[in-house]
């Protein structure tokens, strides 16, 4: 049996989750949707195996959430990203007592992405 999580972040403004998720983060949309026009969006955003989903409706999730993400090449990623201009974050390469190295981006609707190697 394969699972595949598909973690639904809540988002407020287009334009701020698009300019966070896709020009910082470098992800693409996959497909977007919405009922009609002036009714809230809801798209797939990914970038290699990692998929996202974003969505303004108030009741698919909440804001201020955490997703965990396990990668095999943390400085190459944090290098990546933080090669992109990005104002609002400033995300710093850390280390934990038990040797994972680790990183955490927060968007604009204080959701926490971290980016974690396993040691």
């Amino acid at each position: 049996m394969k699972y595949q999580v598909i973690p639904v972040i809540r988002i407020f403004d287009e334009a701020k989750a698009r300019e966070f998720y896709l020009n910082y983060m470098g992800m693409e949309v996959d497909w977007e949707h919405r009922f009609e026009d002036n009714l809230p969006l809801y798209m797939q955003v990914s970038k290699d195996n990692l998929v996202l989903h974003l969505s303004e409706h108030s009741g698919d999730c909440s804001p201020g959430s955490k997703t965990f993400v396990n990668v095999d090449d943390i400085e190459a990623l944090f290098s990546e990203i933080t090669s992109r201009p990005y104002r609002y974050n400033r995300p710093a390469l850390e280390e934990a007592p038990w040797g994972d190295m680790s990183f955490t981006l927060t968007d604009p609707f204080s959701n926490k992405i971290v980016f974690n190697q396993p040691a």
